[in-house]
Parts: structure tokens; sequence; C-alpha cells
């Protein structure tokens, strides 16, 4: 059984990326992979480090102990697996990701230098350097929102194709349309915003989904270019998705300098789950659509349990 992987914050539990989790597993039949990672101790003398490091071991076993419970009683039949590991967290879901489906993790809404330079991040090198989608979640997803929309962006890439891959099955799992949005930039130039530009955009932009409504005709697909930039523009057409896809190139750099800024942008500012596709995904090349009787039935969005 392949896994989704989910990346436990023992400093601060996200629930919504939890049930997110949860609910993506079930809904494709994944082992649910719980980790928490410890991470070394620096900069403390001898005497307090292993105090503090006893400490920090003893809160990830509680955290840890915490979301086993919430997700028996999110899905009690949920195949599950729990690790605790000592290390770099995001280093640690990094080697763990190789053997992944899906990433999932939660967003404490760090600043951008935070994010990049402290020895804790893990959004940014996750996104940057995992070999499958990485799933970042700020908060619950637009659920009661109809009909239930995903959005993907596109741009003519090779990237933006394999989102778009990702981005249809995802949106027929979950009998959702799909919004398919190019952004162009406003010119410089007056002159460049032209009728045949505008054309010429819609034109590429029906050619990255071309096929899909006929391989998932169960899925409608809607196609838009909007102007403006393209972290604004995106962030307002996912404002109320279930989530938003986007592609990335590779393996970037640890700090996440190659990530790009429109991806970086919406991970720290979009108001829905942000999953970012990498080229080469396996399971995307080549796929092929199943008939609704073929799918796993639907699954129904967690409540966490109150009380």
């Amino acid at each position: 059984m392949n896994d989704l992987l989910f990346g436990v914050d023992p400093a601060e539990l996200s629930v919504p990326a939890l049930v997110w989790a949860a609910d993506e597993a079930a809904r494709r039949c994944l082992r649910l992979r719980l980790v928490v990672a410890v991470p070394p101790v620096h900069d403390r003398l001898r005497y307090d480090a292993l105090g503090h490091r006893t400490a920090l071991r003893m809160r990830a076993e509680s955290a840890l102990a915490d979301v086993e419970e919430l997700v028996r009683r999110l899905h009690g039949t949920l195949t599950t697996t729990s690790e605790l590991v000592d290390g770099a967290p995001a280093t640690v879901l990094l080697t763990r990701a190789a053997a992944a489906d899906l990433v999932v993790v939660g967003s404490r809404r760090l600043g951008r230098a935070a994010e990049l330079l402290s020895e804790n991040s893990v959004v940014v090198p996750l996104a940057a350097r995992a070999p499958c989608p990485v799933v970042v979640v700020r908060a619950p997803e637009h659920t009661e929102i109809h009909p239930p929309t995903l959005v993907v962006g596109v741009d003519g890439s090779e990237q933006s194709r394999e989102a778009v891959a990702f981005a249809v099955r995802e949106a027929s799992l979950r009998e959702a349309r799909l919004r398919a949005v190019w952004v162009w930039p406003r010119p410089v130039l007056a002159r460049e915003d032209t009728e045949a530009g505008l054309a010429e955009r819609r034109r590429l932009l029906a050619e990255a989904v071309a096929g899909w409504a006929e391989r998932y005709p169960d899925t409608d697909i809607d196609r838009s270019v909007v102007r403006g930039h393209p972290v604004e523009q995106l962030g307002l057409a996912a404002r109320e998705s279930l989530a938003l896809v986007v592609g990335r190139t590779g393996r970037g750099g640890y700090t996440g300098m190659r990530l790009g800024s429109t991806v970086h942008g919406l991970l720290h500012h979009a108001d829905c789950p942000v999953i970012t596709v990498p080229s080469g995904t396996p399971g995307l090349r080549g796929d092929h659509p199943r008939s609704r009787a073929e799918r796993p039935p639907p699954v129904k969005p967690s409540r966490p349990p109150q009380g």
C-alpha cells in the first residue's frame, strides 16, 4: 500500500492539515504515515542540552499520540503507521517523501526570512525539493461552497501540464469542477496589450487542457485568462476553492530560491490549501481515466471531533 505522508508539528498541531490528510488518504485508499521529527539541540551547555532534548522528545511523543487519537476518531478504519525520528524536520520528511504519493503539512504562516532560514522550517524546503506533490494547508478547505471547485494555474510549461493532470484527477475524485486559470501579467507598454495577445493565450490555455474533458467526462473544466499579478490573481481565483494546484520545476535548492516567486507567494498568501506538483511526478505521465464505478466511494469531509 502506498503512503500519504503527514508531517506532525509538535509545537503547533494543524488540525485542518490533519483533517485534509486523513480525508485524502481515505479518498485515495492510501496508508496515512504520521511522522514527527525531534530536531537537534544546538548552542546549549551540555547539561542543559540533555534536559532540553528530553523535553522536545516528550512533546513530540505527546503530539504523535494526540494525532493518532484524532485520526481514529475521524476515520476509524484508515490504515496508519507512526514514526518518531531524530533529525531536522525538513530533512526527515524529504527522505520519506521519496516513498510517498503525497505529502501534507500545515503552515505556521511564517515570514519569508523565518521560513527560509529557520532550521525547523518545513514548508519551503518540502515544496521546493520533494519528488511528489506537496500540500500546504493553512486553513480548512471551503467544503461548504457549491459547486465545489479546484483551481489550477496554467502557463503553458511542462510543469503546469503536470499540475493540470494532477488537478483533473483530484477534481474527479472529489466530484468537483476544475477551473484552469492563465494569468497574463499586464505589459509595460500599452501597445503590447492587444486582442491578438489575449486570443493567443486563450488558445494556449485550451491546448494545455485539451483532451482531459474527454478522458474525465464527469468533470467540468472551465478556462479563463485573467490580467494582473499571478500571486494576486490566482489567490483571488482560488479564494473559495477546495485547493489551488500549481506546478514547479524539478528539485529546487534547499533555501527555496528555485521554488519561484509565484509559488512562494501563494504558499504564504492563498486562503486555501496549495498543492505544488513537481515535474516528473510518478503516476501522472500516461495517466488514464477511470469511470465513476471504478473509483473509491466519495469521502465526506471530516469535521474535528468536539470535546
